[in-house]
């Protein structure tokens, strides 16, 4: 008889052993792969909420007219402008090359001939009267204005920073009155710098915040 040599048998031995041994595959997983932060990559992301826009800051305006006896008219408008508050605008009727007080006076009323009914200058914190770029000063305080040759004013200055817009405290100057004086203010002599008469004067409205 014919003997099979025993390395063939041994290594056939071996090769069915470990067919026998063989185990099958794991069944595939449809986990979603993992980021790099360890969060599964396929869970939704929750959108940002944007930021609330800030509020606008409300302006006001007065429509300037002439007292008894005088041509002067125009308008201002007071803004907030880089953090402070600052009043514009264009005046005609004045004498050529002529410097005119100009203040924000207590009361909103205009409608005395000589525009006295708008009583004192508007002056909330009880201060001396003074210039706007110094203490102490009132309220309502604010720079000389100055014609032009045709008797034209452009109106760019600032306002004292202890008054505001729309707040709705004392210190708020809506409601209240803007009046051109016929004189300069010296922003010494108390309690209104030797201005004058009252050439014209207008009501402070505030235009709300759109």
């Amino acid at each position: 008889m014919r003997m099979i040599p025993t390395a063939l048998f041994i290594a056939t031995t071996l090769a069915l052993g470990a067919c026998k041994r063989e185990e099958p595959a794991a069944p595939a997983t449809t986990e979603a792969p993992a980021d790099h932060a360890g969060h599964d990559a396929a869970a939704p992301v929750a959108p940002t909420a944007p930021e609330a826009p800030s509020a606008p800051a409300p302006s006001a305006t007065a429509e300037i007219k002439p007292t008894q006896g005088n041509d002067l008219k125009g308008s201002v408008t007071f803004k907030v402008v880089d953090g402070a508050l600052r009043v514009s605008g264009q005046l005609s009727g004045l004498k050529p090359n002529s410097e005119h007080g100009f203040h924000i006076h207590e009361k909103g009323d205009c409608s005395a001939p000589d525009g006295s009914s708008a009583g004192g200058h508007f002056n909330p914190a009880q201060s001396q009267h003074g210039n706007v770029s110094a203490d102490p000063h009132h309220g309502g305080d604010m720079p000389n204005i100055t014609a032009d040759a045709q008797g034209n004013a452009t109106i760019d200055g600032p306002v004292s920073s202890n008054v505001n817009i729309g707040k709705g405290d004392d210190f708020d100057i809506s409601g209240h009155a803007v009046i051109v004086h016929a004189d300069p203010d010296d922003y010494k002599t108390q309690p209104t710098g030797n201005a004058g008469g009252r050439l014209a004067c207008g009501v402070i409205t505030t235009t709300p915040a759109n």
